[in-house]
């Protein structure tokens, strides 16, 4: 599905919007409705593609040519969507970037990324941005001449900063061809969608999982996106569920775990929901049982990292197995390589052998690379095959068999463990509300499993029971050697959990 021929003209914003938006059928049907407290706007198809066409002649009108970054700093809003989708109508580059980062972030977003203009607000602009400052008030009013630049397939379509751990965030530059990846993803490999969905995405448009399934995915299948304010309290979810119809709800792990722990999903009315989706991070056996068991409706899994988006998944058309995310979507071409390059790059054996997991640079939905990060690009591709440095194993069923990030297994006595396989044993355990197992190095020789526990309210853990629990459920050698119970655990505002953080607090201590 690649190309890089020059007459494989394609566009993002359009490919979502302009036939829904055109055709007499649908151009009246909801497409995006925000909500933020008791104040609820809805925009048809044809106003959507109009507020995307109107902001991408209004930004060429200041002046700025295709393939310019542009960086949107602006609350979660409907505001933040028009921009980001009018910038890529527009040809140029716009990247996300969370409003909860600092100036000395944001401006290093700016700098990195070269940026030639900045859509905000009034409290989000950046001393010294030398660039153009389009504040959000006049994102309403903006409009130029046409008609739209042509892009090509592969031509930059967005870019994604990756959170980062020990280093400075890196640019991820994808092109517009990626949204052709994702119509693997709204089959039944994963989201089931149809023109008659309406979906719900706890997340923020920030993040390329809201993006992508809150927006672009529902608007590729001509069903209607629904977004809600930040600041939606565990509760909320379940009566906005069942006060809007919703037939897909899209969240990280921690807003299901929250919603089962506070929310009583199961007192609402959620006869609407056919199935709810999840990202972002692994997610626990323990939360997706309880899902099923008290809500009645499957929850289907999908992995992904933020070059390639979500690749593996459970699905109307996957059954689920406990414990795997799934398997590959149909078209993807996906591997397990040795962890070592000097083994190889010939892919393992799919039975059950741990290795690296990669997808074929083929992939539509691969970034076009790092931004000025030669060095990095060069060192995921091995071959043929992209590593975004996840371990894993697929079984002779072809399931994944998710084993952590390289650079988050712990080496212990010998052993190498993952940590998702730990934290998975205990999460179940009476009492837990949250769990994150690391690495714990006491000398330059002994590095301890150790687990940070996040106690239920008026529960009381015992280390004892915990450790009893954990024997019954892993061999010795993966069992914690410390618990610590704290009163919360370091998470992204996207409720990644930060393992690093917690190892470098432990370091300091």
């Amino acid at each position: 599905m690649t190309s890089n021929t020059p007459n494989d003209v394609y566009n993002l914003a359009a490919a979502c919007l302009e036939q829904h938006a055109t055709d007499p059928s649908s151009a009246h049907r909801t497409a995006f409705t925000f909500i933020a407290g008791d104040d609820v706007q809805s925009w048809t198809y044809a106003e959507v593609w109009t507020q995307v066409q109107r902001i991408a002649r209004g930004l060429l009108a200041q002046g700025l040519t295709s393939g310019e970054r542009v960086l949107i700093r602006l609350p979660h809003s409907p505001q933040y969507a028009f921009a980001f989708f009018g910038a890529n109508a527009a040809g140029l580059v716009p990247i996300p970037a969370s409003p909860q980062l600092t100036s000395e972030e944001a401006r290093f977003l700016a700098t990195d990324s070269e940026a030639s203009a900045l859509i905000t607000n009034a409290t989000g602009q950046l001393e010294g941005f030398t660039g153009r400052v389009l504040l959000e008030d006049e994102l309403a009013r903006i409009d130029g001449p046409g008609p739209l630049p042509v892009t090509n397939a592969e031509d930059p379509a967005y870019m994604l900063y990756t959170s980062g751990t020990t280093a400075r965030p890196k640019g991820v530059l994808h092109a517009q061809r990626v949204l052709r990846a994702r119509e693997w993803m709204r089959g039944n490999a994963w989201q089931g969608l149809t023109s008659q969905d309406v979906t719900l995405h706890a997340g923020a448009l920030n993040w390329s999982y809201t993006l992508g399934v809150g927006l672009m995915d529902p608007w590729c299948a001509g069903a209607h996106a629904i977004l809600v304010a930040s600041g939606t309290t565990p509760a909320q979810w379940p009566q906005l569920i069942a006060q809007h119809g919703v037939t897909v709800f899209v969240a990280v792990p921690t807003v299901y775990r929250q919603m089962l722990k506070y929310g009583r999903p199961e007192d609402a009315n959620l006869e609407s929901l056919r199935h709810g989706l999840c990202a972002g991070e692994a997610l626990p056996n323990s939360i997706a049982s309880e899902w099923e068991q008290r809500v009645g409706v499957p929850l289907y899994e999908s992995l992904g990292m933020t070059e390639i988006s979500t690749y593996i998944s459970s699905g109307p058309g996957v059954p689920t197995h406990e414990g795997s995310p799934g398997r590959p979507q149909p078209g993807r071409r996906v591997a397990i390589l040795p962890e070592d390059p000097a083994d190889g790059d010939a892919p393992l054996p799919e039975d059950g052998t741990p290795g690296l997991l990669a997808i074929h640079r083929s992939d539509p939905g691969l970034m076009l690379g790092y931004w000025h990060r030669p060095a990095e690009q060069d060192a995921a591709m091995r071959g043929e095959w992209f590593t975004g440095g996840d371990r894993a194993a697929i079984d002779g069923d072809g399931y994944v068999w998710f084993h952590g990030r390289a650079d988050d297994v712990i080496k212990s006595f010998g052993y190498r463990l993952s940590p998702v396989e730990i934290e998975d044993a205990l999460a179940g355990y009476p009492g837990v509300a949250d769990i994150a197992v690391i690495g714990h190095a006491v000398d330059a020789e002994k590095t301890l499993v150790t687990a940070c526990i996040v106690a239920e309210p008026n529960a009381h853990l015992e280390e004892d029971a915990l450790r009893a629990h954990a024997s019954t459920r892993l061999a010795g050698y993966k069992q914690p050697h410390e618990y610590r119970f704290v009163d919360s655990l370091p998470r992204t505002a996207n409720g990644k959990l930060q393992r690093s953080v917690l190892v470098s607090r432990l370091r300091t201590e």
